[in-house]
């Protein structure tokens, strides 16, 4: 996979839920900065991370994924 930019819905979900990158750090127990990172696709979750985050977001874990099929 040679263009790794936006592989993740994160912060799009985030913001469709009203929530805030704090809020998700703090239901992860994670740092804010990692949280920036993951919502500017600048680093990505874990599989295991993405499945808890789509848990405490209650959505699908392909919700969180951007689709590559038309690439």
């Amino acid at each position: 996979m040679a263009n790794s930019k936006g592989l993740n819905r994160i912060k799009v979900v985030l913001a469709e839920q009203q929530r805030t990158n704090k809020w998700l750090a703090e239901q992860l127990d994670k740092g804010e900065a990692t949280i920036s990172k993951w919502c500017t696709n600048r680093a990505q979750p874990s599989l295991e991370t993405l499945v808890k985050i789509a848990k405490v977001l209650h959505v699908d874990t392909k919700d969180l994924l951007r689709s590559i099929k038309d690439e």
